[in-house]
C-alpha cells in the first residue's frame, strides 16, 4: 500500500453535497466556543478553500429565550458563502423551537448539531457527547430538527464522539441513527468524552464509521498540519476533514490544506510582522462583532494573541504587555514593538495547540449509564428550568 507520504500526492477531495448545498472542498472549520465567531471565520475563509466554516455553538434554550449573546453568535459576515450554525440542546422540544426560529428568521443555510462537546458543565446535563448514550433522546432530537429544517431546504448534520469512555461506545449507533433520521453528514471527533482533548485521536474509528454509513463522514481530531489532513483522508477514506484546535492562531492552515489537496507543496509561513498585521485585523473585526466595544474586543483577543505568538521568541514581558491591553491603540502599540522580521517558528509548525489535557472525570447525570433509554423522571430532571442553559 505504501507510506502515507507516498499516497499524499494522489489524494484529491471530491465535492460533498449537503442537501442543496455543495461544498466544493470538504474542509470544515469546527465550531469552537469563544473562537469561531464571524471575525475568525472570515479570516479562515479568506485563506482557505471553498469549504464549510461553522459558527460556535449556540444553545437552543438561550436562543428561544432571546438571549442577546445567543443572537450575536448567530451573526454572519456578508462575505460568508454558507451560513453554518451549530445548535446545542438536550430538550427535543426546545431544540425544535430553536430550529424553527432559525428557519423562520432565515438565520442560517445549514445547521450542525452538537453531540461532541465533552465539557463537564454540558455533559452533567446530559448534553454534548453524553447525549447519544440515550438512544430515544438522541433519535427524537434529530428527528424533530430535521423535520423543521428539511422542508426549508436546510441540511442538518451531526457532530459526535466515539463514546463516553472505552466501555461505553456510541459512535456506530449514533451514526446510523443520524443517517436514518435524515442527517446529511456526520462528523466524528475520534476521542471519547473521557479522553477529552488528550492523547491522540483514534482515526481507526473514523474508518469504521466511513465503512458503516452511506452519508459522508468528516474526520476530526489532531489535524495540526496539511500533511495530517492528507494522512487522515488516506488512512480513513473520510469524505472531508474538520479542523479545530490546529487553526487556533493559524487561520492560514486552511490555505496550507487547500494547497496540499491541490498537489502543491507551498505552505504559508508568515514572519512576525505579517502575524502582527493579522492580529490587528482580527482585533478590528472583533470590535465590529462587539458593536464597537474596543475593550471587549481587545479582551477577547487575548487568547488569540497567545496562540498567534506561540513559538515566537518574544519573551514573557511582551506577552504580559499584550494581556494588559485595553484599547486598540494599546494593542497596535504592542504590535509595532514586535521584531517584524522574526521568521515563522518551524519548530512548532504541525505541533499540537490549545487544550491537550485529559478530563479528570466524566460528569454525567445521576444514573445516566444505567439504561440506554430515558425514564420519565430523568426527562423531568433534564428539561426543568436551567439558567445555565439560557445564559452565557
Amino acid at each position: 500500500m505504501g507510506t502515507d507520504a507516498s499516497r499524499r500526492g494522489a489524494l484529491k477531495l471530491e465535492p460533498v453535497r449537503l442537501g442543496p448545498i455543495t461544498v466544493p472542498t470538504p474542509v470544515v472549520l469546527s465550531p469552537m466556543a469563544g473562537v469561531t465567531n464571524w471575525p475568525f471565520r472570515v479570516l479562515c475563509e479568506e485563506y482557505g478553500p471553498d469549504g464549510l466554516y461553522v459558527a460556535e455553538m449556540v444553545t437552543a434554550r438561550a436562543l428561544v429565550a432571546r438571549n442577546p449573546k445567543a443572537f450575536r453568535l448567530c451573526r454572519f459576515a456578508p462575505s460568508e458563502r454558507v451560513r453554518s450554525l451549530q445548535l446545542y440542546g438536550v430538550d427535543p422540544i426546545i431544540a425544535e423551537q430553536a430550529a424553527r426560529m432559525v428557519v423562520d428568521g432565515g438565520m442560517a443555510d445549514h445547521i450542525d448539531l452538537n453531540f461532541g462537546c465533552p465539557v463537564p458543565k454540558v455533559t452533567r446535563k446530559g448534553g454534548g457527547s453524553a447525549l447519544p448514550w440515550k438512544l430515544d433522546l438522541f433519535t427524537e432530537l434529530i428527528r424533530r430538527i430535521v423535520g423543521v429544517c428539511r422542508p426549508a431546504g436546510i441540511p442538518v448534520t451531526a457532530k459526535i464522539r466515539v463514546g463516553i469512555d472505552a466501555d461505553h461506545s456510541t459512535f456506530l449507533e449514533a451514526g446510523h441513527i443520524a443517517q436514518e433520521e435524515g442527517c446529511a453528514a456526520v462528523t466524528l471527533h475520534a476521542r471519547t468524552t473521557a479522553e477529552y482533548y488528550g492523547g491522540h485521536s483514534d482515526w481507526d474509528r473514523i474508518a469504521e464509521l466511513v465503512q458503516a454509513l452511506d452519508v459522508p463522514v468528516f474526520g476530526n481530531g489532531d489535524i495540526w498540519s496539511a500533511e495530517d489532513a492528507q494522512d487522515m483522508v488516506s488512512r480513513t477514506g473520510c469524505a472531508g476533514v474538520a479542523v479545530g484546535r490546529g487553526c487556533q492562531g493559524r487561520p492560514w492552515l486552511f490555505r496550507d490544506i487547500a494547497n496540499a489537496f491541490a498537489g502543491s507543496a507551498e505552505r504559508v509561513e508568515p514572519n512576525l510582522g505579517q502575524v502582527g498585521r493579522i492580529i490587528a485585523r482580527h482585533a478590528r473585526l472583533l470590535v465590529d462583532f462587539h458593536d464597537g466595544d474596543e475593550r471587549m474586543a481587545v479582551h477577547d483577543m487575548r487568547k488569540h494573541v497567545a496562540w498567534y505568538l506561540k513559538g515566537f521568541p518574544v519573551g514573557g514581558g511582551t506577552r504580559r504587555a499584550f494581556m494588559e491591553c485595553e484599547t486598540m491603540e494599546d494593542l497596535e502599540r504592542q504590535i509595532s514593538l514586535l521584531p517584524q522580521d522574526e521568521p515563522y517558528p518551524e519548530a512548532i509548525a504541525g505541533k499540537p495547540r490549545g487544550r491537550v489535557r485529559y478530563a479528570k472525570k466524566v460528569r454525567l447525570p445521576q444514573g445516566w449509564l444505567d439504561s440506554r433509554q430515558t425514564s420519565h423522571e430523568e426527562r423531568e430532571a433534564l428539561f426543568g428550568g436551567d439558567p445555565m442553559d439560557a445564559s452565557y
